[in-house]
């Protein structure tokens, strides 16, 4: 089930304050910029940035992704692997909010989402 009008508006405000505090200068964001995608009951967040040999191609890299469990009531946090394959991230595999999904991805301890 697919979240709720109220609950997908408090993902856009969560999300638009981690955009503010994570997103590059506007100068450098036709080479590196963030998107973020609300899909179902995931967030998702991408690097955006032009290929190295050929800045006329874009691409998006996935940076993590969070599900939402209704059952539970918690996020389960992502991350993708060399494998391309989204794996839990076993530090913090569930949390209580998307704000604490969050704190998680912006600290990175392992390198997993930011490198």
């Amino acid at each position: 089930m697919a979240l709720s009008e109220f609950e997908r508006k408090r993902v856009e405000k969560v999300m638009e304050a981690f955009m503010e505090r994570r997103r590059p200068p506007a100068h450098v964001r036709d080479r590196l910029d963030f998107v973020w995608r609300l899909e179902g009951q995931s967030v998702s967040l991408y690097e955006v940035r032009p290929l190295m040999d050929d800045a006329s191609r874009i691409v998006e890299n996935p940076v993590f992704k969070a599900t939402f469990v209704r059952k539970s009531g918690r996020w389960k946090l992502y991350w993708q692997r060399a494998d391309l394959k989204w794996h839990g991230y076993d530090p913090h595999p569930e949390l209580a909010s998307l704000e604490d999904v969050l704190q998680v991805v912006e600290k990175d301890e392992y390198a997993c989402f930011f490198g």
